[in-house]
């Protein structure tokens, strides 16, 4: 591929045990691509590769990596191209435009990283709710979480050696370095769409409850090992 043709954009996409969705996960990111180059890198967390097994699409990279979505992600950038990083979790739709949005955002000014605003694959009021807390706080907070999207200057991302090998959090604990060096952090407005499903399973005030208790918990001092024992499946 030529330089002009090279993609500016890496989307890091890390998985277990996710082989049924990743093909049309594929074709939606080739779609809002639009035409214009971009760069799928797939990293299952599973030894044999169980998910990207089931990938059919051509022009998608794939790995595998140690378990662990910190360890996954930074897999994953360490072979990306592209001068701009999205951490994508399987089961998250990014906007029309997206890849576009990033690179100007990122290319322009003092940004260094960002996420966009949240909805879920649910039109019950409660996640519309839970959805518009979670806007909100990113917002006032400036620390979006990983099923925002986040994104990074590739070359800022190895400046901070990337996600802190730890079992959960990483998205937080990445947000809170950068926020802390003072540098800048941006919320786009545009949304994506992250799936339901685990609410729907454990039920939405258990996982709403569980999960605010676990941030409080860890923004009060608690270590990511500890917290991971609150997180079943993590």
């Amino acid at each position: 591929m030529s330089q002009a043709m090279a993609p500016a954009v890496s989307v890091i996409v890390p998985v277990l045990g996710e082989a049924r969705q990743l093909d049309s996960l594929i074709d939606h990111l080739f779609q809002i691509a639009d035409g214009e180059p971009v760069e799928v890198i797939v990293v299952d967390g599973s030894p044999d590769g169980e998910s990207i097994k089931a990938i059919s699409r051509e022009g998608v990279t794939i790995l595998t990596a140690p378990a662990g979505r910190a360890r996954q992600m930074n897999a994953g950038a360490a072979a990306a191209g592209g001068a701009y990083l999205l951490f994508l979790h399987a089961d998250t739709l990014l906007p029309p435009g997206a890849f576009r949005r990033i690179e100007d955002t990122l290319s322009e000014g003092d940004c260094v990283a960002g996420a966009f605003d949240l909805r879920y694959s649910s039109e019950r009021p409660s996640m519309r709710l839970i959805a518009r807390v979670a806007c909100l706080r990113s917002r006032l907070t400036r620390i979006p979480y990983g099923d925002q999207a986040q994104f990074f200057r590739r070359d800022y991302f190895e400046k901070l050696c990337g996600f802190a090998d730890i079992p959960l959090m990483e998205d937080v604990e990445i947000m809170r370095r950068i926020k802390d060096r003072g540098d800048r952090i941006s919320i786009l407005p545009e949304v994506v769409v992250t799936s339901a499903r685990r609410h729907e399973k454990e039920g939405i005030v258990y996982c709403t409850l569980r999960n605010w208790t676990i941030i409080t918990l860890y923004l009060l001092g608690m270590s990511p090992e500890r917290l991971v024992l609150f997180y079943k499946n993590h």
